[in-house]
C-alpha cells in the first residue's frame, strides 16, 4: 500500500484524537469512583453517628453476668458457694508460714522462714499466683459439673492440739435438702515440719463423684530462688514414686509423664527447694506435663498434673493426702514417711554408685566438721577435705612409691630407647621384662588415682545439693552454692562465662603445678600425646569448673594444696631412693615367674614381632 503525506497525517490525526478521547473517558470513571467513594464515607459517618453509644463498662457487665448465670448454672445445688469474697487464713510454725484462700478451700503461699530470696531479705516463696492450684472436679446436679477451685469455701475456726498442731476446715455444702452432700478440706500444719496434711471429707460421695473416683488436678510453678536460674533448670528435676520404684526426670529431657499403675507422690525439685503431692493410699493413675517458660519471667518450671484417686463410692468418705514445700534439705527429707530423700542429688543415673559414699561417709563427716568450725562452711570444707585426703593418703603413698621406682628404672629405660632407636614394639617388650625383673608394676601410679575417682564424683554430687552452702559467704565468695565472681568481663565467652572464677582459677594453678611435678618423676615419654596429656586436664578444668559451686573448685584447691604438701614430704622424707634402688636391684637377683596374662601377653607381643620382621 502506498502512503502519501496527507495520509500519514491524516492517521496521525486520528491517533491523537483516539487518545485524547480514551483518557477523557478514563478520567471521567476516576472521578466517578471517587465521587461514590466520599458519598459512601458520608453515609457510613452519618450511620455511625446516629448509631447508639455502647457503654464499654455495661459491654463488660453483660460478659460478667453471662459468666456469673454460667457458673451458677454450672454449681447447681452448690449455687451459694459461687459467689463471694476469698477470706485468707494463715498458720505458722517455726519453719514456716502458710496462707489458705476460702476461694476454692486451698493453699494461697507458703513463706519460708528460715531462707531469703537470693540477695535479698525477703523470704523465699512457694505456691503462690493465681497459676498455682489444687482442684478436683464434683457432680452439682443433672449433667452438670464445677472445679472446687471456683467455689467459695466457708472456714471454721482454727483449733490447736496439745502438741501445738494447728488445723483449718472449710466447708461447703448443697442448698438441696433432698440432696444432702457436703465437703470439707482439712489442713493440719505440724510443729517444726514442713509437710501438711491435707484431707477431704465427702458426705454424699454417690452425688458429687462417680463411682467414688476423685479426679485431683494440681497446678504448680516453681519461682526462680537462686542467681543463675539457667544453672538452676539444670538442677531442677520431677521425682516420683511408682509402684514402689522412685524415679525422676531432668525437666529438659522430657515434658510429659504417663503413669498407669499406683503413685505414691509426685514432686518438683529445684536445686535447693521441693514441693510435692503425696496420697497416703496411693493414686490409681495419673499424668503430668511441664513447660520452662523464658528465664525473664523467673519461672523455672510451669506444670499440670492429673490424678485418679479411688475413694468409698457412697457415703461418707475421705482422701487423705499431704502437701510438702519445703528445702531439699536430705536430713529433712528422710525423715519424711515417703522417702522424698530420694529426690536429693547424692548420686543419681550413671553416678547413683557415689550415693552410699555420700549418704554414709560424706554427709556425716562434713555435718561433724560444721560443728568445728562453728559459722564457716568454707573451713568445714576445708577440714572434709583434709580428712579425705588423710583417710586416702595410702593411696597416695602407694602413687608416689611406684612414681619413685618407675624413676629409678629412667636410666636402664634411657638405654632401651637408644639401643633399639624406633622399633617401639621392642622397646615395649623389653620394657614388660626390666619392669618385671624390678619387681615394679607400671600401673601402680595409676591405679590409686583411679580409686579416686569415685570420691571427686561424690563430692560433686554433694556440693550440688547441699542446701548449706546456699547464701554462704567465705573469703571473697558471697554465696559458696554458686560459683564465684569477683571478675566481670562484661561480655560473654563461649564455654568460660562472663566472669572469671578465682577459686577456678586457683584449683587450675595447683592442678598444674601436681602435673609437672608428676612428669618429672615419670619416665621420659616419647609419644607427644602422653607427654602432654597431663597438661590438659588443666586447660579443660579452667572452662568447665568456671561456672560451677565456689565449694567445689574451693575444695578442689585446697586438695591440690594438700596434694602438693603430701608430695614434698614423701619424696623428701618418707621415700628412701636408695633402699628403692637397692630393692629394685635385689629383685632382680630373685627368679621370677610369670603370670598367664604376662605370659600371654608377650606371646602375642612376640608373634607381632615375627609378623612385621617378616614385613
Amino acid at each position: 500500500m502506498n502512503f502519501d503525506r496527507n495520509t500519514v497525517i491524516g492517521y496521525l490525526i486520528l491517533a491523537v484524537l483516539f487518545f485524547a478521547l480514551f483518557y477523557s473517558i478514563n478520567q471521567n470513571q476516576l472521578a466517578d469512583n471517587k465521587s461514590k467513594a466520599r458519598e459512601r464515607f458520608i453515609a457510613d459517618s452519618i450511620a455511625n453517628a446516629n448509631r447508639p453509644k455502647v457503654d464499654p463498662t455495661v459491654l463488660r457487665a453483660d460478659t460478667l453476668r453471662a459468666d456469673s448465670l454460667n457458673r451458677l448454672a454450672s454449681a447447681g445445688y452448690f449455687s451459694t458457694a459461687v459467689s463471694g469474697e476469698p477470706k485468707v487464713i494463715t498458720l505458722s510454725n517455726a519453719l514456716m508460714t502458710v496462707s489458705f484462700t476460702t476461694k476454692g478451700g486451698q493453699v494461697a503461699e507458703v513463706k519460708l522462714s528460715g531462707f531469703d530470696q537470693h540477695k535479698d531479705t525477703a523470704k523465699v516463696v512457694m505456691a503462690k499466683g493465681l497459676y498455682n492450684q489444687l482442684s478436683y472436679e464434683i457432680k452439682t446436679g443433672s449433667n452438670s459439673t464445677v472445679q472446687t477451685a471456683d467455689l467459695f469455701f466457708t472456714p471454721a475456726a482454727v483449733t490447736t492440739a496439745p502438741d501445738g498442731s494447728q488445723t483449718l476446715r472449710m466447708s461447703i455444702g448443697s442448698t438441696d435438702s433432698t440432696q444432702p452432700a457436703n465437703l470439707t478440706h482439712v489442713y493440719t500444719i505440724h510443729p517444726d515440719s514442713y509437710l501438711i496434711d491435707f484431707s477431704i471429707e465427702v458426705k454424699g460421695a454417690e452425688r458429687l463423684l462417680t463411682q467414688g473416683l476423685l479426679s485431683l488436678q494440681w497446678q504448680y510453678e516453681a519461682f526462680k530462688q537462686e542467681s543463675d536460674v539457667s544453672y538452676e533448670k539444670q538442677n531442677t528435676q520431677v521425682g516420683f514414686e511408682e509402684d514402689g520404684e522412685f524415679d525422676y526426670f531432668t525437666i529438659g529431657n522430657r515434658k510429659e509423664l504417663q503413669f498407669s499403675t499406683s503413685v505414691s507422690w509426685l514432686g518438683f525439685r529445684q536445686r535447693f527447694f521441693f514441693a510435692a503431692l503425696a496420697a497416703k493410699t496411693g493414686f490409681k493413675e495419673g499424668r503430668v506435663s511441664w513447660t520452662l517458660p523464658s528465664d525473664s519471667l523467673g519461672i523455672v518450671i510451669r506444670s499440670a498434673s492429673a490424678f485418679k484417686l479411688q475413694l468409698a463410692p457412697d457415703g461418707e468418705t475421705r482422701a487423705d493426702l499431704n502437701l510438702y514445700y519445703g528445702p531439699s534439705d536430705y536430713q529433712i527429707l528422710k525423715n519424711t514417711p515417703y522417702g522424698f530423700d530420694r529426690v536429693v542429688n547424692l548420686g543419681q543415673g550413671v553416678y547413683s554408685f557415689v550415693r552410699p559414699i555420700n549418704k554414709y561417709i560424706i554427709v556425716p563427716i562434713f555435718d561433724f566438721m560444721r560443728q568445728l568450725s562453728g559459722a564457716s562452711l568454707g573451713l568445714a570444707i576445708a577440714l572434709l577435705t583434709l580428712f579425705i585426703r588423710l583417710v586416702t593418703s595410702p593411696l597416695t603413698y602407694s602413687s608416689y612409691l611406684s612414681g619413685a621406682k618407675m624413676k629409678a628404672l629412667r636410666p636402664e629405660i634411657a638405654k632401651l630407647k637408644e639401643k633399639y632407636g624406633d622399633d617401639q614394639q621392642t622397646i615395649s617388650m623389653e620394657q614388660m621384662k626390666l619392669f618385671r625383673e624390678a619387681g615394679v608394676n607400671p600401673l601402680g601410679g595409676c591405679i590409686p588415682a583411679l580409686l579416686q575417682i569415685p570420691i571427686f564424683f561424690a563430692l560433686f554430687s554433694f556440693f550440688n545439693s547441699e542446701i548449706s552452702l546456699r547464701g554462704a559467704a567465705f573469703l571473697w565468695s558471697g554465696d559458696l552454692s554458686a560459683y564465684d565472681a569477683p571478675i566481670q568481663f562484661g561480655f560473654h565467652i563461649p564455654l568460660f562465662g562472663d566472669h572469671l572464677s578465682l577459686f577456678n582459677l586457683l584449683a587450675t594453678l595447683t592442678s598444674l603445678l601436681i602435673s609437672v611435678y608428676s612428669m618429672s618423676m615419670s619416665p621420659d615419654q616419647s609419644n607427644p600425646l602422653m607427654k602432654y596429656m597431663p597438661y590438659i586436664f588443666p586447660f579443660f578444668m579452667l572452662f568447665f569448673f568456671n561456672n560451677l559451686p565456689s565449694a567445689l573448685t574451693w575444695y578442689y584447691t585446697v586438695s591440690n594444696l594438700i596434694t602438693l604438701a603430701m608430695q614434698y614430704v614423701i619424696q623428701n622424707y618418707i621415700i628412701d631412693h636408695d633402699k628403692i634402688l637397692a630393692k629394685i636391684q635385689e629383685n632382680r637377683k630373685k627368679p621370677k615367674t610369670k603370670s598367664k596374662w604376662q605370659a600371654k601377653l608377650e606371646e602375642l607381643q612376640e608373634q607381632q614381632k615375627k609378623l612385621k620382621d617378616r614385613k
